[in-house]
């Protein structure tokens, strides 16, 4: 079974984003994966081998959801159980300019997420999508991941944290930031946890849910092709820290003028890079063992002392 060279991937992306393509896919475009898994109940618990895609696309030109099933049933034609989509993938990048549309945002429930919700359930996967939506009661918009199981029912949701305020990415303008902690989900055979791009950049998010018992950890994101090798470096780091798989899939070009793009990235509990690039369907194998063993091994059998790092925490509420 051919698989790529993830050094050399990351080279010639930074040499060239369109060779990517031509090192990821391998000798006659052959996949670096063979479907081969039997698809169980997505309530079991986690199997040996988890196949999950990467899908870096967006699909806000696509009100009828044809592209997003498109590469959905591409997905799982490679035998992945679960897809995992960019920030907002069915939204232009709004956070663009400070102007704010009233048709960015949905209520719960609204056409964004119906069209996710579909595509999961016809084609048989569970799907990490999202969207901006808007509390009904007090009316303020939240940049929301939500995870579908395969039938199509929501499965949870986790409302972003924390937002930049910056040229080309004026989120506070958009939306206000979540107020609850995130918590683990049971996902399709595994145990997932989900951060939304810039909540990465601080690591207590993804402590938290690894503590809650996270083998994985799926952040959806849109950033600066420029700034990559910070945000691979970001990314890894967490992977290692909290010993957890890690799946990070970017929007995947430049949108309004604003410079979006770079590879997304799959990272083992200790660190290796499983798959780096821009291809729109990618599958990487998950397997349970992995994490296990890196619990074991240094730093994973170190302790996290909850109440003392509540302690902190909240000596800081009380400007002690």
């Amino acid at each position: 079974m051919w698989r790529p060279n993830t050094e050399e991937v990351r080279r010639a992306y930074l040499q060239e984003p369109g060779l990517v393509e031509a090192v990821r896919r391998g000798p006659l475009g052959t996949p670096s994966f063979e479907p081969d898994i039997e698809i169980r109940k997505e309530e079991a618990m986690m199997d040996e081998r988890i196949p999950v895609a990467l899908v870096t696309e967006v699909f806000h030109t696509d009100p009828a959801g044809v592209l997003l099933r498109e590469h959905l049933h591409e997905a799982r034609a490679l035998g992945a159980r679960l897809a995992v989509l960019p920030e907002l993938p069915l939204n232009p990048w709004s956070p663009a300019t400070t102007t704010v549309r009233p048709d960015d945002a949905e209520e719960p429930g609204g056409g964004r997420q119906r069209i996710l919700a579909e595509a999961a359930r016809e084609v048989g996967i569970g799907l990490l999508g999202g969207a901006i939506v808007a509390d009904p009661e007090t009316g303020q918009r939240h940049n929301t991941a939500i995870l579908y199981g395969s039938s199509g029912a929501e499965l949870g949701r986790y409302r972003k944290v924390h937002l930049p305020a910056e040229e080309g990415y004026w989120e506070t303008s958009h939306y206000v930031p979540g107020t609850e902690p995130p918590r683990t989900i049971p996902g399709p055979g595994i145990t997932i946890g989900i951060q939304i791009c810039s909540d990465i950049n601080r690591p207590e998010g993804a402590q938290l849910l690894r503590s809650q018992g996270a083998d994985l950890l799926l952040v959806p994101r849109a950033t600066p092709s420029e700034t990559y090798e910070r945000w691979r470096l970001v990314l890894r780091a967490n992977a290692v820290m909290a010993e957890t798989y890690l799946l990070s899939v970017n929007r995947p070009r430049p949108e309004f003028a604003v410079d979006i793009g770079g590879p997304s990235l799959a990272v083992a509990p200790d660190g290796e890079v499983l798959y780096e690039g821009t291809d729109a369907v990618a599958v990487v194998e998950l397997f349970s063992g992995r994490a296990a063993e890196a619990n074991e091994g240094y730093p994973g059998y170190l302790n996290r002392p909850v109440d003392l790092y509540a302690q902190g925490w909240a000596s800081l509420q009380r400007g002690l």
